[in-house]
């Protein structure tokens, strides 16, 4: 299973779009997260989705997928490695007024490089990148750990303790 989530407060209708067209012809088993009706103007008809979910039901979705596909928010982004799980990530752009700048295509950018992160520039890649997921499986990161790792913690005490 494919698990989509674009968040709960913003639609992203260009994203929404390629992957509802991706999954009418891929054959593929997607279930989505989106927000609100009316918030987006565009509803999939080829998958199934809901609203918002409950934060343990977000997390048994997150479990049994094989990965994830996403705007490019650190939440998504965070989650799909602290469960290991392989994440496409397409970004809201500025310029398209799908947010307020460019801070997820900066994140996108940054991130591109990462293990078990994919990144798609736009729609019009993004059936392919999913395709290559599908057919290969994608690279499960190491699960991210919930806690701050020693070295920052010890940088951290030395700054504050004039170390």
């Amino acid at each position: 299973m494919i698990f989509f989530t674009i968040g709960t407060h913003e639609p992203f209708d260009r994203m929404v779009r390629a992957v509802d067209a991706w999954a009418a012809t891929s054959g593929a088993d997607v279930f989505g997260q989106i927000p609100e009706p009316g918030a987006s103007g565009y509803r999939p008809r080829h998958f199934p989705f809901v609203a918002r979910l409950a934060p343990a039901a977000y997390a048994a979705k997150v479990e049994a997928a094989d990965f994830l596909v996403a705007h490019a928010g650190m939440g998504s982004i965070i989650t799909a490695l602290q469960h290991g799980k392989p994440i496409l990530v397409m970004p809201r752009r500025g310029h398209l007024r799908e947010t307020r700048n460019d801070h997820q295509w900066a994140t996108a950018s940054r991130l591109r490089a990462v293990p078990g992160i994919t990144v798609a520039a736009d729609e019009t890649e993004l059936p392919r990148l999913l395709d290559d997921l599908v057919a290969r499986g994608g690279t499960a990161p190491a699960p991210l750990s919930p806690w701050a790792e020693p070295r920052l913690l010890e940088a951290l005490a030395a700054f504050i303790h004039q170390r």
